[in-house]
């Protein structure tokens, strides 16, 4: 499970399964009520999108994934990908508006990458946002885990 540890400088330090990690330098993450992260860096429009630590692991082992393609256009709370599991699968939802820019094609033949580094190397794609006002839909990291709280 993700605990938060500190911000420093405007560096998150998170610890992921008893190893810190320095999750965003200069960066800011948000989440979602669909369990989605994006990861924003200064004033660019383009986005990092994946799965939160709380969505790999209720879904269990990645077998696969259906990345959205390069150069369509996502909707905000509809479907971008699919996973799936050794026990379901399910939609990704896009926490944002946009143009997706560009996949991590090495989730296609790697997609377990999710399970081991959701917030670093398990990102699925980069958007290019049409409203960065609708990044004020989102949750910061204290927020999410209250909600994560509230549903269980």
């Amino acid at each position: 499970m993700l605990k938060y540890i500190f911000l420093l400088d405007k560096f998150c330090f998170v610890k992921l399964n008893n190893q810190l990690y320095l999750l965003n330098g200069g960066e800011m993450g948000l989440e979602n009520k669909e369990h989605t992260w994006v990861k924003l860096s200064g004033k660019s429009k383009k986005v990092k999108v994946g799965i939160t630590d709380y969505a790999q692991a209720s879904l269990g082992d990645i077998v696969y994934i259906e990345l959205p393609e390069v150069e369509s256009h996502v909707d905000a709370d509809t479907e971008m990908a699919e996973i799936e599991s050794t026990k379901t699968s399910s939609p990704v939802i896009a926490p944002v508006s946009g143009i997706v820019v560009q996949v991590n094609e090495e989730l296609i033949d790697h997609p377990e990458i999710i399970n081991e580094d959701p917030y670093g190397k398990g990102w699925i794609a980069v958007i290019e946002m049409d409203n960065s006002d609708e990044l004020e839909d989102l949750m910061e990291y204290e927020e999410y885990e209250s909600y994560l709280e509230e549903e269980r």
